[in-house]
């Protein structure tokens, strides 16, 4: 998993997607776990989806610069 911004620039399309499934997927589970109340670490929800939202961002600058 990238673990900043510039590392997530300096990949592939195919790479971005593959990286955007796995976290909304990982969100998803800990969505589930939080709702039961078996998650510890909260904060990692919101570190899911600031990634997701990176990830989005460079999808759609490189899809316009296309």
């Amino acid at each position: 998993m990238p673990k900043n911004f510039k590392e997530i620039k300096n990949k592939s399309v195919n790479e971005l997607k593959t990286t955007l499934i796995e976290n909304q997927e990982l969100l998803r589970e800990l969505n589930f776990k939080d709702a039961n109340r078996q998650l510890k670490n909260v904060r990692q929800i919101r570190q899911i989806k600031k990634m997701i939202a990176q990830i989005s961002t460079v999808l759609s600058q490189q899809k316009d610069n296309k």
